[in-house]
């Protein structure tokens, strides 16, 4: 089992940078594939980014390839989503998740965060 924390949200201006942050807890954290996933509001819940447990391979959806970066820090059982360039369109609900399969579908991952709100202003 692993409880997952996520923080870092908030209200940016368009072209702005966010950080948001997903603390675990539980033994076995740094065994899991970590993702991010995102819900804005009518539509599906889609795939962000994701990270393997050792952080040596990662993969973005093509929509933030290129501005967002995600990261692990295994000793610190957090994991990171560095967002730069932000758009209206990024404007969401951001849910990480860890999983044991190298999955972007949401069902594919175990566990899940409470969300937290990034809300970016044109």
């Amino acid at each position: 089992q692993v409880q997952l924390v996520e923080s870092g949200g908030g209200l940016v201006q368009a072209g702005g940078p966010l950080r948001l942050s997903c603390a675990a807890s539980g033994r076995t954290y740094s065994s899991y594939v970590m993702g991010w996933f995102r819900q804005a509001p009518g539509r599906e819940r889609e795939f962000v980014a994701r990270i393997s447990w050792s952080g040596g391979s990662t993969s973005y959806a093509d929509s933030v390839k290129g501005r967002f970066t995600i990261s692990r820090d295994n000793a610190k059982k957090t994991v990171y989503l560095q967002m730069n360039s932000l758009q209206p369109e990024d404007t969401a609900v951001y849910y990480c998740a860890a999983g044991y399969t190298w999955a972007v579908r949401g069902p594919e991952y175990n566990f899940w965060g409470q969300g937290t709100q990034v809300t970016v202003s044109s």
